[in-house]
């Protein structure tokens, strides 16, 4: 079996050792993001929705950048929202902050009941720099 190709945060990683998982993986030209909420360095949830969803965006940024890729390399995109007719307005308006412009990337948005606390999770999948186009 190949060794995974793991990219770490700066400052994160004991929390994801701690919770066993990897927050990325690149593989076959492509980054592979695991889903990122809106936590704080302790993993503890940024309580209130639109901060919590900035920081969301901004700890998916930081694993991007870990890999040498911004937002604009991202082709695909998960987002999972606890109370999504409730929510969702408020959640789109932020996340246009980052989203960049057209041509935007792929979209799947999923209600969900539970996010262990979160409000709001995105999970992306980003083309590394120097990969060949398929």
């Amino acid at each position: 079996m190949a060794t995974r190709d793991v990219v770490f945060p700066p400052g994160r990683q004991a929390l994801y050792e701690k919770n066993r998982y990897s927050p990325a993986i690149r593989s076959g030209g492509f980054l592979f993001v695991s889903g990122q909420v809106g936590s704080r360095a302790d993993g503890s949830p940024e309580p209130e929705l639109e901060a919590q969803v900035r920081l969301a965006f901004d700890n998916l940024n930081a694993i991007l950048a870990a890999a040498g890729c911004t937002f604009a390399d991202v082709v695909d995109v998960t987002v999972f929202i606890v109370d999504p007719e409730a929510k969702f307005e408020t959640i789109w308006n932020v996340a246009a902050e980052y989203w960049g412009d057209a041509p935007y990337p792929t979209l799947t948005g999923i209600g969900v009941t539970w996010l262990y606390g979160f409000q709001f999770e995105i999970k992306a999948i980003a083309k590394l720099p120097g990969a060949e186009a398929a």
